[in-house]
């Protein structure tokens, strides 16, 4: 297991030190709360019992990690997310209903797992226009002085501009053409992931140095082939690190976008849990959006992987 794992044992570590530092935050966070209902009731309470009764109150100010954990299952294959009826039919638990709670849950707009389709399907699509618009943006700075000097600037300048401030404005602008949905959140998303890969994609494209493009002139190779056997895979580490970055940023863009609308969407379940004070239900959605955010990232370093070790950059 350490070796195909060798970093697992320093993460459990980390794990186990935040979520202690979670549960001893949790005591002073919710006390207030559980000493005021004692004085309003007359009653002395003892700090064991304050202690308990600050882990499993309804609206926490900082549920604990297990109730987190809880609320994740309730909202998306629990009798919250799926409905009472498909927990009475299901009842006794089996493997068969535990998949059609499942299954269920994929069309139910109660279930965490609709909003995180919602809000992946606009990340991706997103991603994929943030990255090609940096990478031909990229490649146009390169090889092209007048936009070094012009364009990056402004690409620089964009990134000043709050996407709190910005999000608003593009979905407003977009539904007063009849753009709605998908596309405005795709758009927000690729704002925030283009800027990374233009940043690494320009970075990649000039690594190589003055001998390896005298060699290749020497060689009397053309300007294509200059890009495609030198410069592009000199750019691969560069362009797959800016990637990581820009997925995540992707899917915060998206969260974003899904705050001023009702259209289904994690940012949708954590607008909704600040509306009515369901602390709980907000850590959840923030936790599935984490699990989500990590996988992205995670298949973005698989690929990575793969296409270095296919190009011989990686072991």
């Amino acid at each position: 297991m350490r070796k195909r794992f060798p970093a697992l044992g320093p993460v459990l570590v980390v794990v186990a030190v935040i979520l202690a530092i979670w549960y001893v935050a949790v005591i002073p966070m919710n006390a207030k709360w559980e000493y005021d209902q004692a004085a309003r009731a007359g009653q002395e309470l003892p700090f064991g019992e304050m202690v308990a009764r600050t882990m499993v109150q309804d609206r926490p100010v900082l549920p604990a990690p297990h109730q987190v954990v809880i609320g994740v299952y309730e909202q998306t294959v629990g009798c919250d997310a799926v409905g009472r009826r498909m927990c009475r039919e299901t009842t006794p638990l089996t493997l068969q209903g535990f998949g059609e709670r499942i299954a269920a849950s994929f069309t139910s707009n109660r279930s965490l797992i609709y909003h995180a389709g919602i809000t992946l399907s606009a990340t991706l699509l997103g991603f994929l226009i943030g990255t090609g618009g940096g990478i031909l943006l990229a490649i146009g700075i390169v090889y092209n002085r007048a936009a070094d000097a012009s364009v990056m600037p402004w690409a620089i300048a964009s990134q000043t501009i709050p996407i709190i401030a910005l999000a608003p404005m593009i979905i407003v602008v977009l539904n007063s053409i009849g753009i709605s949905g998908l596309i405005p959140k795709a758009i927000i998303a690729a704002y925030l992931s283009f800027f990374p890969v233009v940043v690494g994609m320009v970075k990649g494209l000039r690594a190589p140095d003055a001998m390896q493009l005298d060699l290749m002139k020497t060689y009397s190779a053309p300007g294509r082939d200059i890009f495609a056997k030198l410069r592009l895979p000199m750019s691969m580490p560069y362009l797959f690190a800016s990637l990581k970055i820009g997925i995540a940023a992707a899917l915060v863009g998206t969260i974003v976008g899904e705050l001023p609308v009702q259209q289904g969407g994690l940012g949708v379940r954590l607008l909704s849990g600040s509306y009515y004070g369901q602390t709980i239900q907000i850590w959840a959605a923030l936790l599935v959006a984490a699990i989500l955010a990590a996988g992205l990232v995670g298949i973005v370093g698989l690929i990575e992987r793969r296409v270095l070790k296919r190009m011989g950059m990686a072991a």
